[in-house]
């Protein structure tokens, strides 16, 4: 019977050791664990759970020679009469053990935990593995939540009802139906790209709960991002993506620099770059929308492939009108309204697609154009302010107009009173920039001393 034991124990030891290096769990904390396991299942088994953790004279010790690989320690002081806890032992008791002994001295019993009972061993078990499971998620989970919004690899296992498993490596990614590209077909084994939407933990999951997507605009971006080098080197910025899946995506981008062509980069030569992004996206149309700060400029762009012949924008009320040549409007409207959809979610207006002889239609009487032309004209502020504004000043771009608007400066005069110091802190300006904001302002203000 000892060699059965003495064999279990040897079992519960490798077990253990071999989950450690299988799900890359530190050592020394799983030494921690099974040793708090082991005295939790001891003072429950001895009726000692109110002995505070801090004051817990039992102690475990580990061996990796002999048959004792795990021995637990008691600390048990010598009193008269009858021990009232198990920390306690008689004078009888302890003299056999150690026939010097006498009342207040402190005798350590070494006991090893199969020997003790089926239960405690038992029941250090299930805390020992229960507890390295919650280590592995916690571990899966701190690996995995920093990597939120990154693009991933992974191979198709199976369907679970009209979810998607994916095999990460190390755990399995979960893409539910809203996130799946629509009309993609998956055999167990193919191997796909996905962005890592969303990572939780679930009180009735074994491991964190991975969420992948690849219908999200965020799955382009990344894509974009690792296609397109001027993107990943920051000399083209992505302003803003609008996507319906399987049918059309709509990507806004400027250049950092006055000498790059933001359209151009994205398409590369003969299309070859965005063939890449296309073919990934099972030949979904994308359109690369070059951001403009003027409204008419920007929905003009926005609504490519169509060509307008106008555009008519009321700032106020978030509306635009644009005006296309016959043969341009299905491509204007696009799939089920796609095209304008998109378009109105990447400028924030509401697009009415009319056709040239529409337009002339309805607008054919003086009354009507006259009404049209309030709707649609900018507003003339009835006082002046006095203000310069910020497009009076030679040399500075629209996107840095933007910048300093966002940022609250909306005229020259409040430009004037900010340090170089604090317009880099600014968001997207930074030192450079600043200094040339400055320079621009030298050359272009005239500098009068009141007094």
């Amino acid at each position: 019977m000892a060699v059965k034991k003495n064999q279990a124990e040897g079992n519960l030891l490798e077990a253990i050791q071999q989950f450690c290096a299988d799900k890359s769990l530190d050592r020394e904390a799983v030494m921690g664990v099974i040793r708090d396991s082991l005295i939790t299942a001891y003072k429950k088994k001895s009726g000692l759970e109110s002995i505070d953790d801090e004051e817990n004279p039992i102690k475990v010790e580990f061996s990796s020679s002999g048959n004792d690989n795990v021995v637990i320690i008691v600390p048990r002081k010598v009193v008269e009469g009858t021990p009232t806890n198990g920390l306690e032992i008689s004078v009888e008791d302890a003299q056999l053990s150690d026939k010097e002994s006498k009342i207040g001295d402190t005798l350590e019993f070494r006991e090893k935990p199969m020997e003790l009972s089926r239960i405690i061993s038992s029941q250090a078990k299930q805390m020992v593995f229960q507890r390295l499971r919650d280590m592995e998620k916690e571990l899966l989970y701190n690996e995995y939540k920093v990597k939120e919004g990154e693009l991933t690899h992974g191979y198709f296992q199976r369907w679970k009802k009209d979810a998607m498993s994916i095999d990460l490596g190390k755990v399995e990614g979960i893409m539910p139906k809203r996130e799946q590209n629509p009309g993609e077909k998956y055999h167990s084994g193919d191997r796909l790209k996905a962005i890592i939407q969303r990572v939780e933990l679930r009180p009735r999951e074994p491991i964190p709960v991975i969420t992948l997507s690849r219908a999200s605009a965020d799955f382009v971006r990344k894509l974009f991002e690792m296609e397109i080098p001027e993107i990943y080197d920051g000399l083209v910025e992505i302003v803003n993506v609008a996507r319906q899946p399987s049918i059309r995506t709509k990507v806004v981008v400027h250049a950092t620099r006055g000498d790059i062509d933001p359209v151009g980069a994205c398409v590369g030569m003969k299309g070859v770059r965005i063939q890449s992004i296309v073919r990934e996206l099972g030949n979904e149309r994308i359109d690369i929308v070059q951001y403009s700060s003027d409204p008419t400029e920007f929905i003009a762009n926005a609504i490519s492939p169509a060509k307008p012949f106008d555009v008519k924008v009321d700032s106020i009320g978030r509306e635009a009108m644009v005006i296309v040549p016959e043969e341009q409007l299905s491509l204007a409207i696009g799939i089920n309204g796609s095209n304008v959809k998109l378009a109105s979610q990447l400028t924030g207006f509401r697009i009415d697609i009319k056709t040239i002889a529409q337009y002339n239609e309805e607008f054919s009487s003086p009354e009507a154009r006259e009404r049209l032309e309030r709707l649609f004209s900018p507003s003339v502020e009835e006082e002046d302010d006095g203000k310069t504004a910020l497009e009076d000043l030679p040399g500075l771009s629209a996107r840095l107009i933007d910048l300093l608007r966002s940022a609250g400066i909306n005229d020259v005069e409040t430009l004037i009173e900010i340090s170089q110091d604090d317009l880099a802190k600014l968001p997207g300006i930074g030192q450079t920039t600043a200094g040339q904001i400055l320079r621009i302002l030298a050359e272009s203000v005239e500098w009068v001393e009141e007094g």
